[in-house]
């Protein structure tokens, strides 16, 4: 049960991450990219993957 917790806020981090990155990366550019989705999804792809990866880790590595 405490794991799907973890894996829950860590994706609703994710998702709010993803949009703040691809908000300032479009800032930075100064115009909005034609497949925003596309590049939203692969950075919550990107930071999915190591979170839960790290979460994976964490849960699993020894107490002691």
């Amino acid at each position: 049960m405490e794991t799907m917790v973890y894996f829950t806020i860590a994706g609703l981090v994710v998702y709010l991450l993803s949009d703040q990155i691809l908000e300032r990366i479009e800032q930075v550019r100064g115009q909005r990219f034609e497949n925003r989705s596309l590049i939203f999804f692969i950075i919550m792809l990107v930071l999915g993957g190591i979170s839960f990866e790290l979460i994976g880790y964490f849960m699993n590595s020894p107490q002691g």
